[in-house]
């Protein structure tokens, strides 16, 4: 069938690609381009930021600038980060020949992958599908910021902001909260965008705590990974099955090994933790991979859902997750 069934016929497929109110843009679902069309509600964010005078604003995929020209605004400069070259082009092109032009900064890139300089505070809508890596990516960064002020989907900014006893409280919230402090501050309607994402938004702010907790975090994340590995068991039941105890037995032998200079038997502690698929704890720092493994299962409907291993059961390691920093 060419086409979805609806009421008085087939209705045609959308298209992935959604022509914008300039000529000849064209906007990429799949690059998580979903422009804020709405200026009260561009205007409640800028307001909701608490943005100085003095400060240098972060802005993650201006698209084509209805939020940078607010934040220009009400800021000393902007540094806008953008994967389009296309929205690189037409932000130069709004900003050209207004007062605004020298305090805006582009730089052209994956927002994960470039240095990120020195910001105030971050103001963003962001691609819903790196939401998580992005939240640890900007908790690690140093020096530290005052604030963050985020576009998520709806459903990750509750899980984000949940409490202990929340039905949705999860390792998310768990990390994300031991290095900051998080906010909601209000619900944004999918029709507020263009073209609409599948799912309604909401704002969150993320205060960063300075100095954080002085605690190993690859370790950390490990413990908090084994804990909600299964939602369902208590914290006794999970700690008293054998895989847990031997993963247990494994790590002290490694710390023992690192403890007493034992290069050697370190090493074989290390291969024989690396035999099987249990969840680790945290000691094997160099297999610690990027930021975004801290994401919790079962994000949301735009690209952000974890993908089990086969049979259903998670295969990745405990300690991968927080990098060292």
């Amino acid at each position: 069938m060419s086409g979805l069934r609806a009421a008085g016929g087939v209705a045609k497929k959308v298209s992935k690609h959604v022509r914008g109110s300039l000529p000849g843009l064209e906007f990429h679902k799949t690059k998580g381009q979903h422009i804020l069309k709405n200026p009260q509600v561009v205007k409640a964010i800028v307001e909701k930021a608490g943005i100085q005078p003095t400060d240098v604003v972060l802005e993650i995929g201006p698209g084509t600038g209805n939020l940078t020209m607010k934040l220009l605004e009400a800021a000393k400069k902007v540094v806008a980060v953008e994967l389009d070259r296309r929205m690189v082009v037409e932000l130069q092109r709004r900003v050209q020949g207004t007062p605004y032009a020298s305090h805006l900064q582009i730089i052209q890139g994956d927002v994960m992958k470039v240095d990120l300089p020195y910001f105030d505070i971050c103001v963003a809508n962001i691609p819903y599908q790196i939401s998580s890596p992005l939240t640890f990516k900007l908790l690690a960064h140093r020096p530290s910021f005052r604030a963050a002020v985020i576009m998520f989907q709806h459903e990750f900014a509750m899980r984000l902001v949940a409490k202990p006893g929340d039905s949705m409280y999860c390792r998310l919230a768990v990390n994300t909260q031991m290095l900051a402090r998080v906010s909601h501050l209000l619900k944004v309607g999918k029709n507020n965008f263009r073209p609409p994402p599948k799912v309604d938004s909401s704002v969150v702010r993320i205060e960063p705590v300075n100095p954080p907790p002085p605690i190993n975090l690859l370790e950390w994340d490990g413990l908090v990974r084994l804990c909600f590995n299964r939602k369902n068991k208590t914290l006794g039941a999970i700690f008293r099955q054998t895989r847990t105890m031997q993963l247990l037995e494994a790590n002290y032998n490694v710390v023992q090994a690192l403890t007493k200079g034992a290069v050697a038997d370190a090493a074989d502690a290390f291969a024989a933790m690396a035999t099987d698929d249990t969840p680790r704890l945290g000691f094997t720092g160099h297999d610690a991979d990027d930021a975004s493994d801290m994401e919790d299962e079962g994000d949301d409907d735009n690209d952000m859902k974890d993908t089990p291993a086969q049979g259903g059961k998670r295969k990745r390691r405990a300690s991968e997750g927080f990098k060292q920093k």
